[in-house]
């Protein structure tokens, strides 16, 4: 895959699955837009120019403006990742109102600000691609996770319908959907045991015996931004080692 002279717009892009991501497009040759509440860590090397800026996506009049500081350093916008999200544990009983009013902010309002905000700039030139990081909870039931899963579920859908909307634009929209990855967010899910045991816990329950890998997330992100996945819209991969497929 080559990204030379694309522009990719990627929000959460500090760490986990995000970086990875970040990475994997600064490998290919893309121009990058970065964004996240906290500082970058590292820049991804590549042959193509990284920028970023940092952001609280949530904020009503961030995603214009990212779309916008992304056509002023690069003159367009190829590639939408919305990747950043939050989680919190609990059911239905234990989720706060604070909680539910975070994670759906965080999880679909600003991807769906941020989309409509690309939309407007990728319409006009008949091409460009939107990818968002969703989750093997958007497709199956979430325990002890109701908010996470119902913005999970909602940003698939959201996916499915803005590719029925913009197939014709030229402009296709896929979500990719991890299940269990070795990232710093699946720590809330240790409850403090070893780390390692937890991930093999984990991993046992999972088809494929183990989590998955950040950058084999990426990887798929990568694909379905590419030419080679050119007939693929309104798709949710499962990248969750099968554990969707019971």
């Amino acid at each position: 895959m080559d990204f030379s002279g694309k522009t990719v717009l990627l929000t959460g892009a500090t760490s986990g699955i995000g970086l990875s991501i970040a990475k994997a497009f600064a490998a290919h040759g893309a121009d990058l837009v970065l964004t996240g509440r906290r500082q970058l860590p590292e820049m991804p090397s590549g042959s193509g120019r990284t920028v970023f800026i940092a952001a609280d996506i949530t904020a009503p009049e961030t995603p214009a403006r990212l779309v916008a500081e992304t056509i002023e350093r690069f003159g367009k916008l190829d590639i939408l990742v919305n990747n950043a999200g939050i989680l919190f544990r609990g059911d239905a009983l234990a989720c706060t109102d604070e909680e539910w009013e975070r994670t759906l902010a965080t999880n679909v309002t600003a991807a769906f600000r941020l989309s409509r905000a690309a939309l407007a700039v990728m319409k006009p030139r008949r091409s460009g691609v939107i990818v968002n990081i969703a989750s093997d909870w958007g497709l199956v039931g979430a325990r002890n996770a109701v908010a996470y899963g119902v913005s999970k579920g909602a940003l698939v859908q959201l996916t499915r319908s803005m590719a029925l909307d913009h197939a014709r634009d030229g402009i296709r929209v896929n979500a990719v959907c991890p299940g269990d990855t070795d990232t710093g967010m699946l720590d809330s899910a240790t409850d403090g045991a070893d780390r390692k045991q937890k991930l093999a816990e984990l991993g046992a329950a999972i088809p494929l015996g183990r989590v998955g890998r950040p950058e084999e997330v990426a990887h798929a992100v990568c694909y379905l931004s590419s030419d080679e996945a050119s007939f693929i819209t309104g798709a949710a991969l499962a990248v969750d080692g099968g554990n969707s497929a019971g």
